[in-house]
């Protein structure tokens, strides 16, 4: 069963890789468009990657709410080192209450899923 529940984080690590590739492919199509065909596969990918882990089993609102927080804060991270997008203390703040937010929505499914 453990390995049930691994492979469901790992495919989400996976989708979640290939959006905030695509994402950051977006930002780099505009100066040139052969990235475009990244973002569109990327995309594709993710969402693929995001229905397997839904079928493994994990709650939507976990899978969605984690593969969007870790996909916003490792697309701002990346943008700043690779393009100087700025990282202020804002968006620190920001991130964080994105991540804490996730992980209140998965502490509070597995309170369900341990329920009588």
């Amino acid at each position: 069963m453990e390995v049930l529940g691994m492979r469901k984080w790992a495919l989400l690590l996976c989708a979640i890789c290939v959006e905030v590739t695509a994402t950051l492919s977006l930002r780099a199509s505009q100066d040139h468009r052969l990235w475009l065909v990244v973002v569109v596969i990327g995309y594709l990918a993710s969402f693929y990657f995001l229905a397997l882990v839904l079928r493994a089993g994990m709650p939507i609102g976990v899978a969605y709410g984690v593969w969007g927080a870790l996909g916003t804060a490792a697309t701002a991270v990346l943008a700043a080192v690779i393009f100087g997008d700025p990282f202020t203390m804002p968006i620190v703040i920001g991130i964080g209450l994105i991540i804490a937010g996730v992980l209140l929505v998965e502490l509070g499914s597995r309170d369900q899923e341990t329920s009588p």
